[in-house]
């Protein structure tokens, strides 16, 4: 484990309010807690604790990874052999699960902070080459968001636009699995490669506030149309359906249940069925979908929806809170190959009552059920198929 690790986590947990009504309650060590969440072995998200088997399988795509591979190897090249050392670790190091959306937290890797401005350049370039147009602004304005926190609350040391680690997992190359991993305050990206094969879950995208009034990055504001679309449909279904995804009011800090450490949670499936959708309505929770899908490069984000639209039928749409239009709310949607959330918090950073849900504060979280978060299906089925070569060097963890 890191150094300060266990320090750190207990500080982790205290900023979600968890640590003091806990303690009171007796009998609670945090740090125990996420150890063991880290500790045990990777299943994935399920209903009930298996995964469904059979739906991912290594095959060809058609959507060339060479840009995201070129960029890796250009930011590898600038960096010198300490940076190297710190930066790679093995494709199926259990690093991958060790992600915090907080802002203290003991983090691995090299930062963007600690990057020379060449070396900064080519971390965004990676940040360019995978994600598309808007999944790039989106980073790169939480990013924006966390310098204008600082500015609010006048802390630079916890909060700012380059507080954000990058790992490189494996060697990028054109045939083994590689990839790439960012994280800092509200902003993790898990990126696995496989041939010219993407996972980019887990991915959490967040931020408080949502939008810059004044300071350096005055006009930058992110998540009004996940939030607005969201909304949106909701009160665009007939009265029973809103019945049917409605699953209680919206109370408390925080509704996501698949965030930092939640990497083996069990999720039943809640709420509306897509199967009773009319066409129109499936069309519209699509475009729902493609907002937080789109954060992937073009190609491969077609490639997700087309996966996603072969279990519509076994999509749900689950909604908490009010849906007038000033209404904070969460909703979730749920298919055995995709599981989006997106939450109105409470604040943290800025001023609050901490248990009142806020549209200042956002969380979003997308995931890939059923063992294939990290690609860890994938790199399951590619280690089965060379377990009898001794010569191609893969560990399995």
């Amino acid at each position: 484990m890191k150094p300060g690790y266990f320090a750190a986590i207990s500080i982790a947990l205290g900023y979600f309010a968890f640590t003091v009504s806990a303690q009171q309650q007796g009998g609670f060590d945090p740090a125990e807690s996420v150890r063991r969440a880290l500790d045990e072995p990777f299943v994935g998200i399920t209903i009930g604790g298996a995964p469904q088997t059979g739906l991912y399988e290594i095959r060809k795509t058609g959507v060339s990874t060479a840009p995201v591979l070129e960029a890796a190897r250009h930011l590898l090249a600038s960096m010198s052999d300490a940076q190297r050392g710190k930066i790679m670790f093995p494709v199926d190091d259990p690093e991958w699960r060790n992600w915090a959306n907080i802002h203290r937290f003991p983090r691995k890797g090299v930062s963007l902070d600690e990057m020379n401005p060449k070396q900064r350049e080519r971390a965004y370039e990676l940040l360019h080459a995978s994600l598309s147009a808007k999944g790039y602004k989106t980073s790169r304005d939480i990013m924006r968001l966390n310098h204008h926190l600082a500015e609010l609350v006048s802390n630079f040391d916890d909060y700012g636009e380059h507080l954000y680690w990058f790992i490189v997992f494996g060697n990028p190359a054109t045939s083994g699995p590689w990839g790439w991993q960012i994280e800092g305050h509200h902003l993790i990206i898990n990126y696995f490669i496989l041939g010219d094969q993407v996972v980019m879950t887990p991915t959490f995208m967040g931020s408080e506030p949502v939008s810059a009034a004044s300071g350096k990055y005055a006009g930058v504001s992110v998540f009004q149309p996940e939030q607005d679309l969201g909304l949106e449909f909701m009160r665009s279904l007939p009265s029973d359906l809103q019945r049917a995804a409605s699953i209680g009011a919206k109370g408390g800090r925080s509704d996501n249940v698949t965030e930092m450490f939640k990497d083996n949670v069990r999720v039943p499936f809640i709420g509306l069925a897509a199967e009773r959708l009319s066409s129109a309505h499936r069309d519209k929770l699509i475009e729902l979908i493609g907002l937080f899908i789109g954060n992937l490069r073009d190609g491969h984000a077609a490639v997700k929806l087309k996966e996603i639209r072969g279990h519509l039928d076994k999509t749900y749409f689950a909604w908490k809170g009010a849906i007038d239009a000033h209404a904070v709310f969460y909703y979730r949607i749920h298919s055995p190959v995709i599981l989006i959330e997106f939450d109105h918090q409470g604040p943290i950073a800025l001023d609050g009552p901490r248990q009142t849900p806020t549209r200042r504060h956002i969380h979003t979280v997308v995931r890939t059920p059923n063992g294939n978060d990290y690609g860890k299906d994938l790199l399951r089925q590619h280690h089965a198929s060379f377990k009898n070569d001794a010569g191609h060097g893969h560990q399995t963890r």
